[in-house]
């Protein structure tokens, strides 16, 4: 147990709102240092994949649960989700320079419905590799609206979008825009809208997700397949396949 990096107002306004920015350096400047260089070397091998698609880079390389399973990340998400902590996935977000498409509105929870038993105490940490704000496309929410977690959707055209739906009637004049310094990073809840626009300018705008769940929440194997889970502080409530906790034999 470290310090945990929220206070008693930050806390209360994340539930009231369903997001936080933390406007310090979350890791080291080292360890930033250290992170973005295996970016990088992510970037350069992803081939024909287009930039926005490095899902779960931590299957591939193991040196990013240095960073996910820190005490840096998980006294941030300790005052939101509680001490028993599981490390649910991470994804490397990259919107290249004048092509990085849209990330349609949308709701985490959305896209992992049947893969949880409840969504209530999920949080993504949003880290900024690169300078992330309005003109290249920082990430947007619409304070409040993680009360539900499962919207209306509507098709959009997968070319110039990361997904193939949106929420439908979304009020953009409430989005709060998600400005970050390198280093730094924002908190929001698997329930609630957010997006991004496209990238137009010429500066790149990649982010590091970071996802954690209660492990008051179950994790149903038939639904995962191939989907890893790692125990990253605390204990295991709800019975989770976690690679990192071995099961008793019967």
């Amino acid at each position: 147990m470290g310090n945990l990096k929220l206070n008693e107002e930050e806390i209360q306004f994340y539930k009231a709102q369903g997001y936080s920015l933390y406007r310090k350096p979350l890791f080291s400047a080292e360890k930033q240092a250290e992170l973005t260089a295996i970016f990088e070397e992510q970037l350069a091998l992803k081939g024909s994949k287009l930039s926005d698609e490095l899902d779960t880079p931590h299957f591939r390389d193991e040196r990013l649960l240095e960073f996910l399973l820190s005490d840096d990340v998980l006294d941030l998400v300790e005052p939101i989700i509680g001490p028993n902590i599981g490390l649910w996935s991470s994804h490397f977000i990259c919107k290249d320079p004048l092509v990085g498409r849209a990330t349609p509105w949308h709701e985490d929870s959305a896209y992992w419905n049947g893969r949880l038993d409840r969504f209530d105490s999920i949080v993504t940490v949003w880290l900024a590799i690169d300078r992330s704000w309005t003109e290249n496309g920082c990430m947007r929410v619409i304070p409040g609206t993680h009360e539900n977690g499962f919207s209306e959707y509507e098709k959009v055209d997968g070319a110039s979008n990361t997904f193939g739906t949106q929420i439908k009637n979304v009020d953009e004049s409430k989005a709060v825009y998600f400005e970050l310094e390198p280093g730094e990073c924002s908190l929001h809840d698997s329930r609630i809208m957010h997006g991004a626009a496209a990238n137009k300018s010429e500066y790149r705008r990649c982010g590091y997700t970071m996802r954690y769940f209660s492990t008051e929440a179950k994790v149903l194997p038939e639904k995962n397949p191939g989907h890893k889970i790692w125990l990253a502080r605390g204990k295991d409530i709800a019975g989770n396949p976690f690679v990192n906790v071995s099961t008793p034999s019967h």
